[in-house]
């Protein structure tokens, strides 16, 4: 019995553990009853680089479910993102 890792095995093990080491937050967009779906599908776009699908897509969870996680990676890129979205006057958040 080999009891040697693969390339491959090492890889993912070190993934793991790369992930594991720095946790990812996200941003969370909340409904309002004051935007249009145009201004949030436009303001994804811009501010979370979401393709049209994307945009609209988050921007119908919201409507019906209240809110949705729009873009998910590490605090530090998270940050000016979410500063945008607010900017823009939508409700949204780190977590």
């Amino acid at each position: 019995m080999n009891t040697m890792m693969s390339t491959k095995e090492k890889v993912k093990e070190e993934l793991l553990v790369d992930t594991l080491e720095s946790p990812l937050n996200e941003i969370v967009l909340y409904n309002d009853d004051v935007n249009t779906f145009d201004h949030v599908i436009d303001t994804l776009i811009y501010a979370c680089e979401h393709t049209a699908e994307q945009a609209e897509q988050c921007s119908i969870l919201v409507h019906y479910k209240g809110q949705c996680t729009v873009k998910t990676g590490e605090y530090k890129e998270l940050e000016p993102r979410c500063s945008k979205l607010l900017q823009a006057g939508l409700s949204a958040e780190i977590v």
